[in-house]
């Protein structure tokens, strides 16, 4: 299937509701190819999801049901197109645990409340293991019914030829494969017969408007070992969790397991090393498809946290892997994720990101003297300046990102001006020029101009080591933001 026909999608609402949908909008995307829809009508909202395989379709289907039998908290499928390629499936609303930790990820300033979100998310993962996998039927799991050799050497391969090689060391490929091998049997070694997840990560946490969390996107699950997902979840890159909250956290899954099983605190713990290194090479391997391969910026920007990631596990020592240890060691060391590589001030390149309003200031001046860079007009994009209830804001304001990403048609557009404003950035450091301007122009100067410069200054920062001068001529907001030690 290449297109996608969201009448199909009205149709289930109405299958499911009795009534036609008054609206049908595009969410944000993540990482997959598969495209989600809210449907409203009234009160009445539902989630459409178009999906391009159906034998993955069909897996979160069966999966939703089991687990609904069980009485886990997993969103309800309404409603299924013939061809099993669309489905309807229960709102849990827009609030996912990843929103709801943003102070602490951002800041490391965690407050009692994201440490509580955290802690009844952990906790509820063993229900969902054990309880879960009783009378499961594996086989309808998609694409393998369980973690074995074969989907280990997927994943590191993933992260060989989609990561590693991207950056340009020398691989002795026996030596490499080897470890690998060595690697999979000590992962397969510690087996649990319960559900894996496998991206329990907190985006796929919802958090309803009681606190109550709810776990969304298992369609890639399958039979595996318990620390895969205690792993996925506290070592996601952009998550940041400080270690003292990951040993609190993990102390609470492993009390939240004694009703299925009695886990040796530190073997458990021993255990998980190699988990967190197996999944840490996973997502390093996702990041760079995504990043690299597909052109998606974003995924890019979680790079160097997933390093850090790895930093760590190398000064705690990873055993029986030497030839691993040495490739991991030399990643690290690379110029582009070392923190102390932090460009001298005279060498360091400016990008001045501005929002204005072409009714207004019009296109600013470029004040650097060489004249160069790019002006993007936001002004083909959804306006939100029509509606009174947005009027008063920004594109800085949370209801406003809302509404500007409802659509997805936003974070498509950002997509192409990213991919053309990286190659500027990566000339521009490599030939040692100093200053380049962005500038990001709608009616007013005032939401989607706004949106647009915020989300372009923070990908430059996470992602290259220059220096950041983000201005909002309309709202009089001038702003630098050192480069990344990230």
């Amino acid at each position: 299937m290449n297109d996608y026909d969201i009448t199909v999608l009205a149709d289930l609402f109405a299958v499911s509701t009795g009534v036609r949908p008054d609206d049908i909008s595009r969410l944000p995307g993540a990482g997959s190819n598969r495209r989600y829809y809210r449907l409203t009508h009234g009160g009445d909202t539902l989630i459409g999801v178009a999906g391009k395989s159906r034998e993955e379709n069909n897996a979160f289907i069966y999966l939703s049901g089991h687990f609904r039998e069980k009485g886990l908290p997993v969103p309800e499928v309404k409603a299924i197109s013939a061809d099993g390629m669309y489905y309807i499936q229960q709102d849990l609303g827009n609030v996912s645990l990843f929103d709801t930790i943003r102070q602490g990820r951002t800041t490391g300033e965690w407050s009692t409340a994201e440490i509580d979100a955290l802690r009844r998310a952990i906790e509820i993962l063993p229900e969902l293991q054990w309880r879960g996998a009783e009378g499961l039927d594996f086989s309808r799991c998609h694409p393998i019914p369980s973690m074995d050799s074969m989907s280990v050497m997927w994943d590191l391969n993933y992260f060989k030829y989609c990561f590693l090689k991207s950056t340009g060391i020398e691989v002795d490929e026996p030596s490499l494969e080897k470890d690998f091998l060595k690697l999979s049997e000590m992962l397969l070694a510690t087996t649990t017969e319960t559900f894996m997840m496998r991206d329990c990560q907190s985006r796929n946490v919802m958090l309803d408007a009681s606190g109550k969390p709810w776990l969304i996107d298992f369609q890639g699950g399958r039979k595996g070992p318990i620390h895969y997902d205690v792993a996925s979840m506290l070592w996601q890159a952009k998550a940041r969790i400080p270690n003292r909250l990951k040993d609190e956290l993990i102390d609470a899954y492993i009390e939240a397991s004694r009703p299925y099983a009695d886990l040796n605190p530190d073997s458990f713990k021993t255990e998980l090393k190699l988990f967190v290194l197996f999944r840490t090479l996973q997502v390093l391997g996702a990041y760079g498809f995504r990043g690299y391969v597909e052109r998606k910026p974003h995924f890019l920007e979680s790079i160097p946290d997933a390093i850090a990631n790895l930093r760590e596990l190398i000064a705690d020592g990873i055993s029986g892997l030497p030839y691993l240890s040495y490739i991991l060691n030399e990643i690290t060391g690379l110029e582009q994720f070392n923190a102390s590589s932090k460009p001298q001030r005279s060498d360091i390149l400016t990008v001045k990101v501005s929002s204005f309003g072409f009714r207004k200031s019009g296109i600013p001046s470029d004040d650097s003297g060489n004249g160069g860079g790019y002006v993007f007009d936001c002004r083909a994009l959804h306006n939100p300046g029509r509606y009174t209830e947005y009027r008063h804001l920004t594109g800085m304001d949370q209801p406003v990102i809302d509404f500007l990403e409802s659509d997805g048609k936003i974070t498509d557009f950002l997509e192409h001006v990213f991919a053309l404003v990286d190659n500027s950035v990566e000339c521009y450091l490599n030939r040692g020029f100093t200053d380049l301007s962005v500038s990001f122009g709608c009616t007013g100067g005032q939401h989607r101009s706004v949106y647009c410069a915020e989300k372009m200054a923070s990908h430059l920062h996470y992602k290259y080591p220059c220096l950041v001068r983000l201005q909002h001529i309309e709202q009089g907001i001038d702003k630098t933001i050192e480069p990344s030690t990230k």
